[in-house]
């Protein structure tokens, strides 16, 4: 893979205090990746600054080593973009808004029909493209947004909460889709339900207060955020047997092992085991259970999920005086929005 998209000490200055400080990071192509943050913490301004739509007040956004602001149109006609409420014409068809943005996108005129007809087919709208806009429901009004964000095959594709207003099934055509589309374009997708992100991206950028906080896959993080090793055990046998044994055990080890919370049931034992260091010793419980004759059931290692890293992470406030809540910064970017 090739770099597409960097970020260089992007900052965003509304009224004077930062709403989005000292961005670094890049993406590659064929990348899907998730961008996550709280309500505030300039998601929506960063994917805003990323499309050439807001100017940064520092720093460069890259595509192709091309500045998105510097060399206006030429680069920009190479991103789509999908905000959370597509600009969708309630009173045209899907197929005349789709002409209007194959127009818009500078789509050569013998490709259009073409085109079209690839994106009817491929976001799944045959037999809606004479249906007024106004009559779709709100899932077929994605998938008309999405299809105008992608007409023109940009290299990068920004979603900015796709599924949101969805009902399940719904959500699960779009993550389809968008699992499709991460076949030939690069996506940033930013959302709040953390399960889209764990089933659809290889990576994830987790931004609070305007500061990037973490950058890795979710497989990773919650590993590399762990303070402790837990253990969630299943072994067959009686409570007022097996605990005394793990607890002896547990004391004699040289990094200390707890034995947690347990629940008993139909003669299985279920607990959870604790070091506070990263010492991984599953192989020495094993060989202990085993010559203790205590069958083992299930042994699995418990990691922070998205979640709780995402908690972790957002919880924590950034008080240097130059970080804006999540209220002021809302309030900022709409007198920012009003001066313009």
């Amino acid at each position: 893979m090739s770099l597409l998209l960097k970020l260089d000490q992007v900052s965003k200055t509304y009224n004077g205090q930062r709403g989005v400080q000292d961005l670094n990071f890049s993406m590659e192509r064929g990348e899907i990746v998730g961008f996550l943050g709280p309500n505030g913490a300039g998601k929506t301004t960063t994917m805003r600054m990323i499309t050439g739509y807001l100017r940064p007040t520092e720093g460069k956004v890259l595509l192709d080593g091309m500045s998105v602001h510097e060399q206006g149109r030429k680069v920009r006609s190479r991103i789509g973009y999908l905000p959370e409420t597509p600009p969708l014409y309630p009173d045209m068809t899907v197929l005349s808004y789709l002409k209007f943005v194959a127009k818009l996108r500078d789509v050569p005129a013998r490709e259009q029909k073409h085109r079209i007809d690839e994106m009817v087919s491929r976001l799944g709208l045959i037999g809606r493209e004479h249906q007024m806009i106004r009559s779709l429901s709100k899932g077929y009004k994605q998938r008309t947004g999405l299809a105008g964000a992608i007409i023109h095959k940009p290299d990068l594709l920004i979603l900015d909460e796709p599924t949101s207003g969805l009902d399940p099934n719904q959500i699960m055509e779009i993550r389809d889709l968008i699992k499709e589309l991460g076949e030939n374009h690069t996506v940033l997708l930013s959302t709040h339900i953390l399960p889209e992100v764990s089933a659809l991206c290889s990576r994830v950028l987790i931004i609070n207060q305007g500061k990037l906080v973490l950058d890795g896959s979710p497989d990773s993080i919650g590993n590399s955020m762990e303070d402790a090793f837990q253990v969630h055990l299943t072994v067959k046998g009686e409570a007022d047997y097996i605990l005394p044994i793990l607890t002896s055990w547990g004391n004699t080890q040289e990094h200390p092992i707890s034995v947690g919370m347990h629940k008993q049931s139909g003669g299985l034992l279920e607990l959870q085991l604790s070091t506070p260091s990263r010492y991984d010793y599953r192989e020495e419980l094993f060989s202990m259970l085993a010559a203790e004759h205590i069958p083992i059931l299930e042994m699995k290692k418990q990691d922070q999920t998205l979640e709780e890293v995402f908690q972790k992470l957002t919880m924590t406030e950034i008080k240097d005086g130059s970080e804006l809540s999540s209220e002021e910064s809302e309030k900022a970017k709409k007198e920012g929005r009003k001066r313009k």
